[in-house]
């Protein structure tokens, strides 16, 4: 009974809505003092036992680590410990996670001991300066898979605080929406829903930084009742922006939405109560949503039926990040105190990624961070692939400067914590030279018979399997819910030829680079081929492709002798083939021709026929445009027949003006006609601000195992091997390509491909 009161009011003082519970440094005190009560004994209060611990694990380690075996011996380990992994890993809770973590952390650390002892080799050559390549790049994904572990281990799972009764205890709170070259239809519903937010009318100003300089916005802004801002110059771009916007408000606090991000009504409220809690908190942020696919989402048909790539950031990062005090500021979305952003000089201006840089600013004069896993805000995805690189290029550039110009491993004021969860986010976005090397390094052997790991292909395989096996299991255990296996080398494959340039020329020049805005709100009128987004994947594929024919010959007849080998690296071809031929499925454009996209969302709802009648129903999906609605009875109506449709959020009703679009059984889709300013700053609030409108949103999902992801990749590359031929046959005539023996032609080859799909 003791211990259980003992646990109680641990949780009590500890609990999970406070960073506190987990930080090393409460966690230590707490513990301590519950076990000082339990065993009444002072030696665990020493500092110096759980150092000792500590160095201890660390020795244990190394010895596992370093402990040569035989092949059998190493074959015995390796089987035991998959076993094992695949075992436990079906079991809930924190305990099984860290088990998971250790058991690949020894794997990985095992394999990359026995790859700097024992497969370089004695001579230097070419065989050797291969290696040395490659053994780099796997010291990289090492680094980053420890990094990892690191920080998603335990996620804080942060709570809201709830607001005082006493109104006047509320903080005010300035709100910017900064705009620089996107459409009025793109901001407007953002701007309207900044104005609805639930808080006290007196202690909140929206403001509309518009960087363009256009008169429709001044008088936009002007007839809702935002504050219009522009300046004479786009110095510094988004965080100039801000600044300036910062320089003429007065609020205690800043929330801070890009453009195309609603936010619901609830979201002051859900993020507050913190910086009322918390003295020093200086940012909170929260997770960026996305109504709209992504292009990987759209062109794959992905949208809603598999994690996102952001939702792995967003979902586990960042929640881990604030174990440690350690959340990022992401741009938007987020809660800053002004006299925090005043300490530090504003929003950073010194690197392209302003928002991550403002967060270590803050962290380096001893501000704390946080992050609420919640969705209060929802924005649009980038629309075409060619954009969605560019937006990685900007974040992968402004990372290396950061690293190049305030290194988080250098300088004052950040724990050992923070530095580490920093660097991980620094040296995550520099895989772009270890992603080419691992998609050719198997041509080193195919064009020049270079044994870049000088042993035999038995041991590697005994060494290598259980490091990426067990790295896979652990990864699919914390991460299946917010990413499935091989996802993420699929988007490192169609990025890193783009980010590798630039961070390479962010190390050597920070201030190379200037800042690019991020399209949104456009549309894709045709499907096509991103030829010129695709070349380097090509030149890549083509190359691979080449090394299987080589290595066919090497297999049959050149090599015979060392047929292991040769396996190995064709088995290693393959697998490359295989993310090559996804990345080409996501350069094949799909169209994107709604200017409005549909949200899913059953809400209670009316409409008023054009016989006078009224039917209660429930609304399938909404958009700026109109909202499809579903009935209790069939009905059959003319096309265009004006009808008004009511929509309720909680007793409020919020009616529309709208005309039929389509009828058919219990389907009626309605399209909006005739609405005023007034319509949509209602239809905003019926909608897209309600506070359970992204709660709902994704659709139950089966975690990831281990073998999903790569069954998801394998088809996805088929799919990808086949619209590009499809697309090189639709771009080249006929007459001139044949295949085979002359009697297949493109025409046929496409035709049979198509209904194959």
């Amino acid at each position: 009974m003791k211990l259980l009161a003992l646990l109680a009011q641990w949780r009590e003082r500890w609990g999970p809505s406070s960073r506190s519970s987990l930080n090393p440094r409460y966690l230590y005190g707490a513990l301590n003092a519950l076990g000082n009560q339990l065993i009444d004994s002072p030696v665990w209060a020493l500092p110096g036992v759980v150092i000792a611990t500590a160095v201890g694990c660390v020795m244990g380690l190394a010895l596992i680590t370093s402990i040569p075996f035989q092949l059998s011996e190493q074959l015995v380990f390796s089987v035991i410990f998959c076993a094992v992994s695949l075992y436990i890993r079906r079991y809930v809770g924190t305990l099984v996670v860290l088990v998971l973590i250790s058991m690949s952390l020894v794997a990985s650390t095992r394999y990359i001991y026995w790859r700097f002892t024992a497969t370089l080799g004695q001579e230097f050559n070419s065989d050797m300066m291969f290696g040395i390549g490659l053994l780099c790049a796997e010291l990289y994904a090492w680094l980053v898979l420890v990094l990892g572990f690191f920080q998603t281990s335990w996620p804080l799972k942060r709570k809201p605080v709830l607001m005082p009764q006493d109104l006047s205890l509320w903080p005010t709170v300035d709100i910017f929406v900064p705009t620089y070259n996107e459409p009025l239809s793109v901001v407007r519903p953002t701007v309207m829903a900044a104005l609805a937010l639930d808080w006290p009318r007196d202690k909140i100003k929206v403001y509309v930084l518009d960087d363009g300089r256009r008169p429709e916005f001044r008088e936009f802004s002007e007839s809702v009742g935002a504050v219009y801002l522009t300046r004479s110059d786009n110095l510094h771009a988004k965080a100039g922006n801000l600044n300036a916007g910062l320089a003429v408000s007065n609020g205690e606090l800043v929330a801070i939405f890009d453009c195309d991000h609603i936010p619901t009504r609830t979201f002051l409220q859900t993020t507050v109560g913190w910086f009322l809690e918390e003295p020093q908190l200086g940012m909170l942020q929260t997770p960026h949503h996305f109504l709209s696919p992504d292009p990987f989402e759209r062109n794959l048909g992905l949208f809603r039926n598999m994690p996102n790539e952001g939702e792995l950031f967003y979902g586990l990062v960042q929640d881990g990040n604030d174990l440690w005090n350690a959340t990022f500021f992401c741009g938007s979305c987020a809660v800053l105190r002004r006299t925090s952003l005043l300490a530090i000089g504003g929003i950073a201006i010194e690197t392209v990624t302003e928002d991550a840089h403002t967060s270590l600013k803050m962290h380096r004069l001893g501000y704390t961070t946080a992050y609420i896993g919640i969705v209060q805000a929802a924005g649009l995805a980038t629309e075409s692939l060619s954009a969605h690189v560019g937006q990685r290029i900007r974040w992968a550039r402004g990372m290396a400067q950061i690293f190049r110009v305030d290194n988080p491993l250098m300088g004052k004021g950040l724990n050992w914590q923070q530095r580490l969860c920093y660097l991980n986010a620094m040296i995550h976005f520099f895989y772009g030279f270890p992603r080419v090397v691992f998609l050719t390094a198997p041509l080193a052997y195919m064009f020049f018979q270079a044994h870049i790991i000088q042993v035999s292909a038995d041991l590697i395989a005994a060494y290598a399997l259980p490091h990426l096996i067990q790295a896979n299991i652990a990864n699919s255990r914390m991460q299946g819910k917010f990413r499935h296996n091989l996802w993420a080398e699929v988007y490192e494959t169609a990025l890193a030829w783009y980010i590798l340039v630039p961070t390479t020329l962010a190390l050597i020049s920070p201030k190379f680079g200037q800042f690019n805005v991020t399209k949104k709100g456009g549309l894709v009128d045709r499907e096509y081929f991103d030829w010129r987004i695709s070349l380097p994947y090509l030149i890549i594929l083509g190359l691979n492709l080449l090394g299987l024919v080589i290595g066919i010959g090497r297999l049959f007849w050149w090599n015979t002798h060392e047929i292991g080998t040769v396996v190995l690296n064709l088995v290693w071809t393959l697998y490359n083939l295989m993310l090559l031929w996804a990345t080409l499925a996501v350069a094949l454009e799909a169209r994107q021709i709604r200017s409005h996209w549909r949200v899913q969302l059953a809400m209670p709802a009316m409409v008023r026929l054009p016989n006078g009648r009224t039917m209660v129903c429930e609304t399938e999906d909404f958009s700026e445009g109109g909202l499809a609605l579903k009935l209790p009875t069939s009905l059959v109506l003319e096309k265009n027949a004006p009808v008004s449709v009511s929509i309720f959020r909680g007793e409020r009703e919020f009616s529309f003006p709208a005309v039929v679009a389509f009828s058919q059984g219990a389907v009626l889709r309605l399209r909006f006609e005739g609405m005023q300013l007034d319509d949509y700053q209602a239809l905003v609030a019926a909608t897209f601000s309600r506070g359970d409108a992204w709660q709902e949103w994704l659709p139950d999902r089966d975690t990831d195992h281990p073998l999903r992801g790569f069954k998801e990749v394998f088809i996805i590359s088929r799919q990808g091997l086949s619209r590009f031929l499809l697309s090189l046959a639709g771009t080249i005539p006929w007459r001139r390509l044949r295949v085979g023996t002359g009697a297949m032609t493109w025409k046929r080859l496409r035709m049979g491909i198509w209904k194959k799909q």
